[in-house]
């Protein structure tokens, strides 16, 4: 699947090197003016890292010692247009909206409305999972950091095909579990949302109403938003980019609406900047109180382990909180992290070294190339060794390259029919409808001599190709695509297919649709 279907958390490149590499030998420094020594360096950084790529537009934030000391855009917000990025102009986070809720939803276990164990089922009676057990005892932490049992990613498909934040919701019911409930950690959007939901629940309003009363309001986040309208009326925004033919070109917009808790923010670098002061200020920006110290440090804390060591001998392990991966190392110890990535178009960072209280964001308009988690590690090195290291670039473009690879079809080329390939059952023995739980209905159906799926609320149509025998392929759908997927329907021996398999749901054994 790429990219983890499409949303990676690297911790700037700390959790990712965590289980396979040694962490860098970095020497003590002075920070604060280190920082500042190096500040120009990060110009030549950004600029070099947009000349590599070819990545259209970035804007990036640097606080230190409660100060923002670098506020700055490059580029331009649509590639071909010459309106440029600035501080002011706002992004897609995708999954840099993670510490954000979790920040939101501090601010209310601060304010006493919730508490971080709180069960989901106490403030959304209807939420269930697939074991009885799990739904009533499943809490917004276990949500939080991924240790539900749910597998990575699930429900990110039924948002691509076209269902609603209630009915995804609903369906989590029917995803079998692939590890032990808080025993195991599996990144998923939903499960993520779910506990985002469940504590807005709690106080009346929509997550939507309750991210901006509690957070951005209070902060001064004026381009900051958790409703996609917001993003697409604001005159200063970045448009989504993705590469085709060797060059960035602007594709379809992902609307993330589904999973606004968990990828659905889209803000500034100067709104994102004003939230790193709260993050290093303990929830305390210009000696006022947004959140209590004691709920927030919760969100800093690790919940599982994320990435176990490799080897425990020469490296570390990495964990996740309540919305952030966090890593430790040799100095500054403690590094807290979180990045984000639309295939459709948005890759951003942050990392945040509260011990030395300094913290930097990247936000970018292309599909995730390593760009952000490049700048991000490569300014830390500057800072903390005086040097940069490595080629971050390269080991983070060629990270991002591999996951990009779609999970499904990789067992044969299925953009053309094999040589040889065998005749298909007459056309009839196909059409009708299949049922899935977890998916819902499908249809097959016929327009002259082509077949098509209808999948989703909707029934969309998608024409089918013929491949080989009792196998067809379709191209799906939304974030998660990549090529064409195989469609393998079961006949036993009679006149009709009893069943179809659809290789694009099937990564996790729950893509059978059976005819009604």
């Amino acid at each position: 699947m790429p990219i983890s279907r499409r949303d990676i958390l690297l911790s700037s490149g700390f959790g990712l090197l965590a289980p396979g590499f040694a962490h860098a030998r970095v020497r003590p420094t002075a920070p604060r003016d280190a920082v500042e020594r190096h500040l120009p360096a990060l110009d030549r950084l950004v600029a070099d890292t947009m000349k590599k790529t070819g990545v259209p537009g970035m804007s990036v934030a640097v606080v230190s010692h409660n100060r923002v000391v670098y506020l700055k855009g490059f580029g331009v917000r649509r590639a071909g247009s010459p309106e440029p990025v600035d501080a002011d102009t706002v992004f897609a986070l995708a999954s840099l909206s993670k510490p954000l809720a979790t920040t939101v939803v501090a601010g209310l276990v601060g304010d006493g409305v919730v508490s971080w164990d709180d069960k989901i089922v106490r403030h959304d009676p209807g939420f269930a999972m697939s074991d009885a057990w799990v739904t009533r005892e499943i809490t917004l932490r276990d949500m939080f950091c991924h240790r539900s049992g749910l597998p990575d990613h699930a429900g990110d498909l039924l948002e691509d095909i076209g269902y609603d934040r209630g009915e995804i919701l609903h369906r989590l019911r029917f995803v079998k579990p692939a590890g032990a409930f808080r025993a195991s950690y599996a990144y998923n959007n939903f499960g993520f949302t779910a506990a985002a939901v469940a504590a807005a629940r709690a106080t009346g309003k929509s997550w939507e109403e309750l991210s901006a009363e509690r957070l951005y309001r209070p902060l001064g986040m004026s381009s900051t938003s958790s409703r996609h309208a917001d993003f697409t009326a604001r005159a200063n925004r970045a448009f989504g980019h993705v590469r085709r033919n060797g060059a960035w070109v602007v594709g379809e917009q992902r609307n993330p609406d589904a999973q606004s808790p968990a990828g659905g923010v889209s803000s500034s670098a100067r709104d994102m900047a004003a939230w790193l002061r709260l993050q290093l200020g303990r929830g305390v920006v210009e000696g006022r109180e947004i959140v209590k110290a004691g709920a927030l440090d919760a969100s800093h804390r690790p919940q599982v382990v994320s990435k176990p060591a490799a080897d425990p001998m020469t490296t570390a392990p990495g964990f996740y909180g309540l919305g952030w991966d966090i890593g430790y190392n040799e100095h500054p110890l403690v590094r807290w992290g979180h990045s984000g990535a639309f295939a459709l178009g948005a890759a951003t960072c942050v990392s945040v070294s509260p011990s030395e209280k300094l913290g930097i964001v990247v936000l970018s308009n292309s599909s995730p190339v390593g760009a952000p988690e490049a700048i991000c590690r490569s300014f830390f090195n500057l800072v903390f060794a005086g040097k940069v290291e490595r080629d971050w670039l390269t080991l983070f473009g060629g990270v991002f390259a591999k996951m990009m690879q779609p999970a499904y079809g990789r067992d044969a080329d299925y953009a053309k029919p094999p040589i040889g390939a065998a005749p298909p059952a007459a056309l009839s023995a196909y059409l009708g409808k299949y049922n899935n739980d977890l998916y819902g209905p499908i249809a097959i159906t016929q327009d002259v001599n082509d077949l098509a799926v209808r999948i989703g609320p909707r029934l969309m149509p998608y024409v089918m190709r013929h491949y080989d025998r009792n196998i067809f392929t379709f191209q799906p759908p939304g974030e998660n695509a990549g090529g064409p997927s195989a469609v393998r329907f079961t006949l036993d021996g009679s006149d009709k297919a009893t069943s179809v398999t659809i290789d694009y749901f099937n990564e996790d054994g729950q893509g059978v649709f059976v005819r009604a």
